[in-house]
């Protein structure tokens, strides 16, 4: 029974004892905390302020290594989380073939985004290096790669309307200048019948590490109507007739088939159509000439000739 009462006794007597060598060493340990110390410490770098003439490569340093004077409970806290710094890079110089902040600049910077009872005494390198270069841009047009199959009797009425129709490109000269184009990602529309809008990808060429698009996806729209077709009578026109001469051609006339919309039909006459044949150029075929169409409406599906081709006899007035 004795024994039980003392050697409780001794557990009581050592978990006291180790009590009070704990809250010693945090004692001492706080205490020396409040102390100043000299020390390294890393920083993470953010760069400000890029000028639009200039962009940043891949290599540029992430940290920056400062001797600091202050607290051991700072340099505790930058040990736990690391302190972010921003370099205002639109005050970099351009030295010996790279850009640079100058030692005196980048104290400064520093200096002025730390706090009143933190002293900086030096960082690790008299300037900082930076990964700079100039910029060139160029708008390079955008082509729709689109397999569009429309419903019979359907037509697409004017051109694919893109939004952007364009993307520009900022990137060393060396790296953009042989872009004529950029294309869309693979698009495949089937027995369409009603007017689309889909959004594509853009496709950029490889080899760009250090060049930058305005826009990665573009919105295609088009416009699908019903379409008819309607017969035109127009008169043939003959070009460079030698002088003295008149030509007259068996028809006067031909006809011209045009398909559109129903409604741009509607709007249509013979006005708007020009069948025109070069006299110099039919020279030497039977006095037959050949002929071309040499005006169209717009937003027309398809225009075509009946014949191509007409009998003439050249008169004498």
């Amino acid at each position: 029974m004795v024994k039980k009462v003392l050697k409780g006794l001794n557990q009581k007597k050592a978990k006291v004892f180790s009590l009070f060598l704990l809250c010693s060493f945090l004692a001492w340990f706080i205490s020396n905390l409040s102390d100043t110390y000299e020390s390294r410490s890393d920083f993470l770098v953010n760069y400000r302020n890029l000028p639009d003439t200039l962009l940043q490569g891949k290599n540029s340093n992430e940290h920056l290594e400062v001797k600091l004077r202050t607290s051991g409970f700072q340099f505790l806290y930058y040990n736990f989380f690391k302190k972010r710094v921003d370099i205002n890079v639109s005050q970099a110089v351009y030295r010996n073939g790279r850009y640079v902040i100058p030692e005196d600049e980048l104290k400064e910077q520093l200096d002025q985004q730390l706090s009143q009872n933190i002293s900086l005494l030096d960082v690790n390198q008299n300037q900082l290096v930076l990964d700079l270069y100039q910029v060139a841009s160029r708008k390079i047009p955008i082509v729709p790669k689109m397999d569009l199959q429309l419903e019979q009797n359907y037509i697409l009425d004017g051109k694919l309307i893109l939004i952007p129709d364009s993307v520009t490109v900022k990137g060393p000269n060396s790296e953009i200048d042989t872009i004529k184009e950029i294309r869309t990602s693979p698009i495949k529309l089937a027995n369409v019948s009603d007017s689309f809008e889909r959004e594509a990808v853009l496709v950029f060429p490889k080899g760009l590490e250090n060049s930058v698009f305005s826009d990665a996806r573009v919105s295609i729209l088009g416009k699908v109507d019903k379409f008819s077709e309607k017969v035109f009578e127009v008169p043939v026109q003959v070009l460079n007739v030698p002088e003295g001469f008149h030509v007259k051609t068996f028809p006067s006339t031909v006809t011209v088939l045009c398909k559109a919309s129903i409604e741009r039909l509607k709007s249509l006459s013979a006005a708007d159509f020009a069948v025109e044949s070069d006299y110099e150029k039919s020279k030497g075929n039977d006095n037959t000439l050949f002929l071309t169409i040499a005006k169209r409406p717009e937003n027309a599906y398809d225009v075509r000739l009946q014949q191509t081709s007409v009998n003439f006899v050249l008169e004498q007035p």
